[in-house]
């Protein structure tokens, strides 16, 4: 792992302040919380990789799961940094070739990520990255289909925690440490 993160680091109200809140989107009642501000501030997106990449022990992983789409952002900027390669988890029918896929629940309803046939090396580790942990139905969905392709999957990266919504609790239910920068309350 890198040195310590500094005071800053630790809080990360720097880069809280660079995401955006957007209330009653997609429904009322929900405050959405927008990281396309964060990215759209080229400090602050560094700073986020730089962080997220000292939570982790980059000798842990061989090969890092973005989920589509923001988590793809987030993925290869780790990926770039850490010299790791990527692996995108795809909507349905996005990716060529022969896939593997899994459907699952959001708190909004229903989706499908896949991730080509083959792209796993059985027992290779997995870290899996997104932008946000809600409900945890997308990383827990994600985790389900690297591992049933053979992935050892431990962590989980997020910009962001919605620590109400109980993602975090799901995964470490199931045997997945998930890590984050911050956190928001409220749904």
């Amino acid at each position: 792992m890198a040195d310590a993160p500094s005071a800053v680091a630790l809080s990360n109200d720097d880069l809280k302040a660079l995401v955006r809140t957007i209330p009653d989107h997609p429904i009322p009642g929900i405050q959405f919380r927008d990281v396309s501000t964060l990215l759209l501030d080229g400090a602050g997106f560094r700073a986020t990789i730089d962080r997220l990449a000292e939570l982790i022990d980059p000798d842990q992983i061989s090969l890092i799961a973005g989920v589509e789409a923001r988590g793809f952002i987030v993925a290869a900027g780790l990926s770039y940094k850490l010299g790791k390669g990527k692996l995108m988890l795809r909507k349905k029918g996005k990716l060529p070739g022969e896939t593997v896929g899994i459907d699952y629940a959001l708190e909004y309803g229903s989706d499908r990520i896949e991730m080509h046939q083959g792209a796993i090396t059985p027992g290779q580790r997995v870290l899996l990255v997104d932008d946000l942990l809600a409900t945890g139905g997308t990383a827990l969905a994600g985790t389900a289909l690297l591992r049933g392709q053979g992935a050892i999957v431990e962590q989980a990266l997020f910009i962001i925690d919605l620590p109400e919504l109980g993602g975090a609790a799901r995964l470490r239910d199931a045997g997945v440490e998930p890590l984050s920068l911050m956190t928001f309350e409220g749904h």
